[in-house]
């Protein structure tokens, strides 16, 4: 139908809060993500591939995007996802996340929240690869022509979030068509391709793009942002307290 269509049917049909359907699944999983996402980075930058070049950048985000595939994001996309499919049916059968979250486990067992595993966990630690490369590398060369680090947090952080989905768009069709309320229809990752392929051709990977790509610039964009504004200001006052530390 496209993204116009799509929002527009859905507030006629729903009313304006229909479009926030899935926003509670997104909003509870929200700081167990991030948090896991940065600690895994900051880990695996300290422990595992230290030496500072592109390459381990990139083997950090990966390590990141791995952690928090595993440990928040693929329970957190199967519910919102179903939430966002099942609003849409004439007869909807999840009241609510929690709702959700019983009668998934119910049926399917805790195996039914991480549908769509492997094609989660494909896309998490691209997206994070990539988006991790991309912001340090064009923070550096935006830092030569701006000095305020909160505009060059901000643009660095959309076009990372650009680069991941122009990128992984293709594993993500897959990954939300197999945790979607039709999952039952594909026998695994590459049979899901392969239908999408069949039925829809090679642009079948990247439809949505669109609305995506809005949301993740976005996404990215006041992430790394407000994680840079806060990591700075922590890093001024543990240095304020240790001066003050040594001068007592």
């Amino acid at each position: 139908m496209g993204a116009y269509r799509v929002a527009k049917t859905t507030i006629a049909e729903h009313g304006f809060l229909g479009v926030y359907k899935g926003y509670s699944a997104l909003l509870m999983f929200s700081m167990p993500k991030n948090y896991t996402r940065f600690y895994g980075y900051q880990f695996a930058q300290t422990n595992v591939f230290t030496t500072k070049d592109r390459k381990n950048n990139f083997m950090c985000g990966l390590f990141a995007g791995c952690c928090e595939a595993t440990l928040v994001v693929t329970p957190q996309e199967t519910l919102k996802t179903r939430l966002v499919h099942d609003k849409l049916k004439e007869t909807p059968q999840y009241k609510n996340t929690f709702d959700g979250i019983a009668k998934i486990v119910k049926a399917q067992g805790l195996g039914g929240l991480y549908k769509g595993y492997l094609a989660t966990l494909a896309k998490q630690s691209t997206n994070q690869g990539v988006r991790f490369v991309v912001y340090t590398d064009t923070t550096k060369k935006l830092q030569q022509y701006c000095s305020v680090k909160v505009i060059c947090d901000l643009f660095a952080g959309a076009f990372a979030g650009f680069c991941s989905t122009m990128f992984n768009n293709p594993v993500d069709v897959i990954k939300t068509k197999m945790q979607g309320v039709d999952a039952h229809k594909y026998n695994g990752f590459i049979d899901c391709g392969k239908q999408i392929m069949a039925t829809s051709g090679p642009m079948g990977f990247y439809s949505g793009i669109g609305p995506r790509l809005v949301r993740v610039c976005l996404d990215v964009a006041l992430t790394f942002t407000i994680y840079g504004a806060i990591k700075r200001q922590i890093q001024k006052i543990l240095l304020s307290m240790s001066r003050k530390s040594e001068d007592n």
